[in-house]
């Protein structure tokens, strides 16, 4: 649920960025944090495992309007890719507005999003969180690689609920801000909406 700071006039969204390990999560938010002005980000924080990271910064959107007065502001999200990391995975999830799976086009790599997407499902249902009505993104990241699935396919074996769907390359920054645009667009409306629960309580 969003996170409303009525003495700032903000409303403060969290989004995470789910998936296998190595699939393209970290790379995606870099992309962004890179790419964005130093007014409108946070400072990022990098969490290590001993083998991924898990990263967190603010981006405070440029030219989306008000929200009844309130600006705006997204908290980005990963979540570590391994599933020996669940308990982190679920703890990151908890009070998720938003949710891009970013799925590994390789195919050496099919099974283990599948094995990621269920273990998104499982911990949405642990978190009590909806996927039916949560705002939610498919990415098919790699698909340069000649490795790749057709995205085709790969779309039909992992497409949850009729979402958006984006290929990607994240290190050239191809269909990251698509991806992540269409994330914040579907966001924007719920909270518009009022179909969340509004707290002013910190996460």
């Amino acid at each position: 649920m969003p996170f409303i700071n009525y003495a700032a006039r903000e409303i403060t969204c969290k989004l995470v960025y789910y998936g296998p390990g190595l699939g393209g999560k970290t790379t995606n938010l870099v992309w962004i944090y890179d790419k964005t002005t130093g007014e409108a980000k946070g400072k990022m924080v990098s969490l290590a495992t001993e083998s991924e990271r898990t990263l967190f910064f603010d981006l405070l959107p440029l030219n989306l309007g008000k929200i009844r007065g309130f600006t705006t502001r997204f908290q980005l999200y990963t979540v570590p890719g391994q599933i020996f990391y669940d308990a982190s995975r679920k703890l990151i999830l908890k009070g998720a507005d938003g949710i891009v799976f970013v799925a590994d086009s390789q195919e050496a790599r099919y099974d283990a999003n599948l094995e990621s997407i269920r273990n998104l499902q499982d911990n949405l249902r642990e978190n009590s969180l909806d996927l039916a009505t949560i705002p939610y993104v498919l990415q098919l990241n790699k698909q340069d690689l000649p490795t790749a699935m057709p995205a085709e396919d790969l779309a039909r074996a992992l497409r949850l609920k009729g979402e958006p769907v984006f290929k990607a390359v994240a290190p050239k920054g191809i269909g990251v801000f698509e991806t992540l645009k269409a994330l914040v667009k579907q966001t924007l409306v719920r909270v518009q909406a009022g179909s969340t629960t509004t707290t002013t309580a910190s996460r």
